[in-house]
């Protein structure tokens, strides 16, 4: 099976809770997880030139993700989160503001990585600060497929904002709550979910548009066919990088050629393993996914 060269771009940062802490960042934990595919995954991002910031280069290099362009900063901390978790497992998150990821600079060598990349992968928190959105921008520009994942935190995004980034991709994933929102905004409400994806597709002549549904599955629209996966049944540790292995899964097995279905199916199983175990980025092989598959379907 093909390898594919990815450059994911973004935060890169440490997920606090009350009891202890992990590597985050959504960009990341798609990289981590692209990576574990045997893929070529490189990252673009900042950190600080402080204790957390050399952590983050460890974890890198433990993951053998090309780091060589993730800046380093003088003037800005390595980014963190404090993440809350409700009685069911669901995460709320303080995001700190600034943050190293904030001042991602444009240069040459970025330009040239996203340029021989397959798959370039940015999200929305990134782009709340002048200098990485500006960055993000001009890269967007270079890249030959750009996935767009769609992950709003309040107040750290504007409906214009997302209008502009969503009229850039070649695929966009977002979750119902997200769709809802954004639908709303531009005025393009309808009386289903499917009608809403379509709409949305026109709206931003996005091809693909995936939208998670938590624990009752996905819904993608790929080639103007809509796929279904009606969720598996976990007991929830928490949901911290679900969504991102989800992401990381669909998008590998799409562009390596497996059916939709298969690549709704086998993306929705790697979510519910992640919101299974403690953390965004649990080990997780392909023959345990095929196993947890088998066991929900017989």
């Amino acid at each position: 099976m093909k390898k594919l060269k990815v450059v994911c771009f973004g935060e890169v940062l440490w997920d606090v809770f009350s009891t202890y802490k992990k590597v985050g960042g959504a960009p990341l934990n798609v990289a981590i997880r692209l990576k574990s595919f045997g893929n070529d995954v490189s990252m673009i991002s900042k950190v600080g030139k402080d204790t957390l910031g050399a952590n983050l280069l460890k974890i890198f290099k433990e993951n053998e993700l090309d780091f060589s362009n993730v800046q380093l900063a003088s003037d800005w901390r390595t980014g963190i989160v404090k993440v809350s978790l409700g009685e069911t497992g669901s995460a709320s998150y303080e995001i700190m503001f600034p943050s190293a990821w904030d001042y991602i600079e444009y240069n040459k060598d970025c330009k040239d990585l996203v340029a021989n990349s397959d798959i370039f992968i940015f999200g929305s928190l990134a782009a709340r600060s002048n200098m990485s959105r500006l960055t993000l921008t001009r890269l967007l520009e270079h890249a030959n497929f750009k996935v767009f994942d769609i992950n709003l935190r309040s107040p750290h995004y504007t409906q214009d904002l997302l209008n502009e980034l969503m009229s850039k991709a070649d695929f966009i994933k977002l979750n119902d709550e997200e769709l809802a929102e954004i639908i709303g905004y531009l005025g393009l409400d309808s009386t289903s979910m499917e009608e809403s994806i379509k709409r949305l597709s026109n709206h931003t002549q996005t091809p693909s548009i995936c939208v998670t549904l938590g624990e009752k599955g996905a819904v993608l629209y790929y080639n103007d066919n809509f796929y279904y996966n009606n969720g598996y049944k976990v007991n929830v540790v928490d949901t911290v990088g679900s969504g991102d292995s989800f992401l990381a899964t669909l998008i590998n097995s799409l562009k390596k050629n497996e059916s939709p279905q298969k690549a709704i199916d086998h993306a929705c199983a790697l979510g519910a393993m992640v919101a299974q175990s403690e953390g965004a980025n649990p080990s997780i092989t392909n023959e345990s996914v095929k196993k947890f598959i088998s066991s929900k379907t017989e």
